[in-house]
């Protein structure tokens, strides 16, 4: 069984399902059945009996992009896991950019960061190079940054409560720092932080990390390990925008690409590339009366 799940623009969207059905038919996929879900309903389903996920994803991405899609071999429910990177995609900024920022570095900061989420170059060096370039800095300019300029991604709060209201343990792991993801977490209601540590001395930054790296081995073994502490059998999900999270995102049972780069994206069992990230609980079926506003 295959099953996706879908939302597009409204606009003829009846003639591209008839064209997208015809070319799913002429790459030998058979969709036994398309419908709006009653519950749901801008969320379009299509069910199939069998067939390849990558050819189904790319021919819902041929006809409806952009769009907002799941796909999954299984039956889709709401998760008991959820784990999510924080910059780009809990919040709509990357912080280490905005504290460069700050120092007047955010250019060359802005570009390690770029070739890092792209995969381009290694995470560890680039995030010591990023790093070391804010040694000096007040650690006072993160709270300020933090007031300033970051702010939770639009849905952030409506998505952990209302799966948080369901049953569901929520994790932001970031390739971040705490000193952003503590906050942020505890604003949008995360159980649990995994982050890295700036380095402080004499009330200032010493361009160094305390402790280990939070990388994208890190990442996936986190939710392996939440996953391993409920069981080992129950249903996840991650979310990600970038190379970084691409282990995580294939390791969960529903990886979903938020606004994503296109490695993040091909890696991922759905994207949200139009709405925002409320799409995600209209992808897991969960109707809009159930959400918890936040």
């Amino acid at each position: 069984m295959l099953i996706a799940r879908l939302i597009a623009d409204p606009h003829n969207l009846e003639t591209r399902l008839d064209a997208a059905i015809a070319a799913l038919e002429g790459a030998g996929l058979r969709v036994a059945e398309a419908a709006m879900l009653d519950f749901c309903g801008d969320v379009l389903e299509l069910s199939l009996p069998e067939g390849d996920p990558r050819v189904l994803r790319r021919v819902i991405d041929d006809h409806f992009a952009p769009v907002d899609v799941l796909v999954s071999p299984h039956e889709i429910t709401a998760p008991r896991v959820f784990v999510s990177d924080m910059d780009s995609t809990m919040i709509g900024q990357e912080c280490i950019d905005e504290l460069a920022d700050f120092a007047s570095l955010k250019d060359q900061v802005s570009a390690i960061t770029e070739r890092a989420m792209l995969g381009e170059l290694d995470f560890a060096s680039a995030l010591g190079e990023r790093v070391g370039l804010l040694g000096g800095m007040a650690e006072s300019a993160i709270e300020s940054c933090l007031a300033e300029r970051i702010r939770p991604m639009d849905g952030a709060g409506t998505l952990v409560a209302t799966l948080k209201a369901r049953g569901c343990r929520s994790v932001l792991v970031t390739g971040g720092f705490h000193h952003f993801a503590d906050p942020v977490a505890g604003q949008l209601g995360f159980d649990r932080v995994v982050a890295n540590r700036l380095g402080v001395a004499d009330g200032a930054l010493t361009g160094a990390l305390a402790g280990g790296i939070v990388d994208s081995a890190v990442k996936r073994q986190v939710l392996l390990d939440e996953v391993a502490q409920l069981g080992g059998d129950v249903t996840s999900l991650a979310t990600g925008d970038g190379a970084n999270d691409i282990p995580m995102i294939e390791a969960a049972t529903w990886g979903i690409a938020y606004h994503a780069k296109p490695k993040a994206r091909a890696a991922a069992d759905g994207t949200v590339d139009r709405g925002d990230l409320t799409a995600i609980l209209s992808l897991l079926g969960i109707p809009r009366s159930d959400w918890i506003a936040k």
